[in-house]
């Protein structure tokens, strides 16, 4: 059995977007046709052909990224982005680790790989916005690579159910940007109250000022309150993947924010 890791770019919407861009082609040749000539005609015709030409357009371009982010596909961006942030995240014998908005699972998985003696914990709210994702095709996954150092639980990241110093590491992939009206230095606190004491933090993300404010002054606040060896590590230098590539599919300030607690 061959894992399903899916696609964060849905092919559903990539049909619906094909569908509707040529919908609004028929519409506009429809009103050349049978309208009779005017300024109305033209207005509706051409607005028509505006949201036909803009629709095919996007089109393209989430084709081009799901291309780009499938496991089936040449270029495995994903693959290259989990298989990478797993190698940041350790622990020892008989240690506990979370994922954060574990999706498919697949990072959960690469980790549980790469730290056979510990136990990783994968959690996701598996909302309506990512349909395909759920707990059962976590489990799958685990099954289909033959992992079995994992488990699968229902979760939000605003408000972990876990005590404080619960994990020896925590870890997340491309999840706190997308979660919206909270200030996302204290969801990142959030996450790091459950590191143990001497555990360590891998969380890739978008860390834009825009989305995350000041990292440097976050980081220098955490420094102060006992942290150590924090990072802020670019993955779009060539290590996960070229600056072209973060510019192409919005993946700009890409970097793993990691350290020790």
């Amino acid at each position: 059995m061959k894992p399903d890791y899916r696609n964060w770019v849905p092919k559903n919407m990539l049909y619906l977007l094909a569908f509707f861009a040529f919908l609004c082609f028929v519409i506009a040749a429809l009103l050349l046709w049978l309208l009779q000539p005017g300024t109305k005609r033209v207005i509706w015709a051409s607005l028509c052909l505006i949201a036909a030409v803009s629709l095919t357009v996007i089109c393209l371009w989430m084709t081009r990224m799901y291309r780009a982010f499938s496991y089936d596909g040449t270029r495995k961006l994903s693959k290259d982005v989990v298989e990478g942030l797993a190698g940041y995240v350790k622990a020892q014998k008989d240690g506990l680790i979370l994922d954060v908005g574990c999706g498919s699972g697949a990072l959960t998985i690469a980790v549980a790989k790469r730290n056979p003696t510990a136990k990783v914990i994968g959690i996701d709210r598996w909302g309506k916005e990512y349909g395909s994702y759920s707990r059962n095709l976590c489990e799958r996954n685990a099954k289909a690579e033959d992992v079995d150092n994992v488990e699968f639980r229902r979760g939000d990241a605003v408000n972990l159910d876990f005590p404080d110093e619960s994990f020896d590491a925590v870890t997340s992939n491309y999840v706190y940007h997308n979660i919206s009206g909270i200030n996302r230095q204290e969801l990142l606190l959030e996450t790091l109250r459950l590191v143990k004491k001497g555990g360590t933090f891998a969380i890739h993300d978008i860390f834009s000022k825009g989305k995350y404010g000041d990292m440097r002054s976050f980081i220098k606040e955490l420094e102060e309150m006992g942290y150590e060896n924090i990072q802020l590590i670019d993955t779009t230098d060539g290590l996960f993947m070229t600056k072209k590539e973060a510019a192409q599919y919005s993946l700009k300030y890409s970097a793993i924010f990691c350290g020790r607690k």
